[in-house]
């Protein structure tokens, strides 16, 4: 085996073993009707991380802590302007890649959207209050949509923890070593190992429920990786691995949204609406596109794989 390819097949024989050993329960269990699904899922978050510390402890052999944190990603955020820039710009573009995907379903007709009345939200919170014995809240819808937004920022912090043990390992670990083959492969190879991780959920139905299996892994495949090249940059221009962590959690905590603006009575589906659908890939894939174009993923060039006695940031100040 090429020494240089061992670290990273070894990565991924951890990840993916540790996430199929992590779900097989569900398998046998119920699947997504099981009631610890939602453990069992985040316990599968944490293993590319843990697939990545193993790496960086019995491959590489980093041989303290500073390495081994500057291996994954953790190291130095220096300058902190520019780190608390990224960690800004984490928080609010996924949500807006998020609302923009639901506005370009809307417009091309696969997202029956309600922007003014919120009449889907407003029918589901009535019904779940009606169903706790409660009357409707006497508060004006639109207050309760603004209200969204606030837990949504809320909602990312808290997810930073367990979306941190996916980044530790995709953007932390992985995409630094992919980088020597160029930015654009980096970017795809990583978006689609990162898309076919998840497998052992979506085949039970997970995002896509109705759809083949083969089709819905497709277009999870497709989704991570438009929307990967958005925190591979994120990762690679703050040189930290905390800002690509942040817009994971963020864009979990505003996976909602189609839920929120959607038209009473109405369904989609997210094969085609939503940022799980392919019109939700239009923007995130035309933000990379200009990325590239205007040379933003540049800051350093590709680190090589730190081993033993050094230790290196994916990349340099801007």
């Amino acid at each position: 085996m090429n020494a240089s390819m061992k670290p990273v097949l070894t990565f991924l024989s951890l990840s993916f073993g540790l996430a199929w050993l992590c779900a097989l329960p569900l398998w046998f269990t119920g699947g997504l009707e099981n009631p610890f699904f939602t453990i069992f899922a985040l316990v599968m978050m944490f293993t590319p991380a843990i697939s990545a510390l193993i790496v960086i402890v019995f491959v590489e052999k980093h041989p303290d802590a500073r390495s081994r944190r500057a291996a994954l990603g953790l190291g130095s955020v220096h300058p902190v302007g520019r780190f608390l820039r990224y960690l800004a710009m984490a928080l609010v573009i996924p949500p807006a890649l998020i609302l923009a995907a639901l506005a370009v379903g809307a417009l091309v007709g696969v997202y029956p959207a309600d922007f003014v009345n919120f009449s889907g939200f407003e029918a589901m919170l009535d019904a779940q209050l009606e169903a706790l014995g409660q009357a409707p809240l006497p508060v004006p819808i639109g207050l309760l949509v603004a209200a969204q937004f606030l837990n949504v920022a809320i909602g990312a912090l808290i997810n930073t923890i367990p979306a941190l043990g996916e980044e530790l390992g995709w953007r932390g670990w992985l995409l630094p070593r992919l980088l020597p083959l160029g930015i654009v492969p980096a970017i795809l190879i990583s978006g689609v190992i990162w898309g076919l991780w998840h497998a052992p959920l979506i085949l039970l139905g997970y995002n896509y429920p109705g759809a083949a299996g083969w089709l819905a892994l497709a277009a999870m495949v497709g989704m991570t990786t438009v929307v990967g090249g958005v925190f591979s940059w994120l990762r690679i221009r703050s040189a930290s691995v905390w800002p690509a962590a942040l817009a994971h959690g963020a864009f979990n905590a505003a996976a909602g949204f189609s839920l929120i603006f959607i038209m009473v009575g109405e369904s989609f589906d997210p094969l085609q609406a939503s940022i799980l659908g392919w019109t939700g890939w239009l923007v995130p894939l035309a933000l990379v596109i200009v990325l590239l174009a205007t040379g933003q993923f540049r800051s350093a060039p590709p680190q090589p794989v730190v081993t033993r006695n050094e230790s290196a940031p994916v990349a340099n100040a801007e």
